[in-house]
């Protein structure tokens, strides 16, 4: 008698337990990249194919991966209603890079 396991890799000629190997571990990466939860959902549908008691073994995989976040950009609103990088309402310091090759660090 046939385990499920063997019945998996008749399925398609090993082919969907490959896919199944391959969803599994993508899935498994997502799940510690994003601490969220997905699944992986496999279907055996099983058919009488002949009278004679054949069967028609299908296999079906739904990945669900976890939801991921949105991206996000930091902007200010101006008072005309535009988004810009840096505050309006805050003064702009005009620094400058001073170097002094004789200066020397006192320890």
């Amino acid at each position: 008698m046939a385990n499920i396991i063997e019945t998996i890799r008749r399925i398609g000629g090993g082919a969907f337990l490959a896919q199944l190997n391959d969803e599994l571990a993508e899935l498994v990466k997502k799940v510690d990249a994003s601490d969220k939860n997905g699944a992986l959902t496999l279907t055996i549908g099983v058919k009488k194919a002949t009278k004679s008691g054949a069967m028609t073994i299908a296999g079906k995989s739904t990945l669900k991966n976890p939801p991921e976040e949105p991206m996000e950009a930091l902007l200010f609103a101006t008072p005309d209603g535009n988004l810009v990088p840096d505050n309006p309402h805050q003064q702009k310091l005009d620094l400058k890079v001073v170097s002094n090759p004789k200066a020397k660090i006192a320890m």
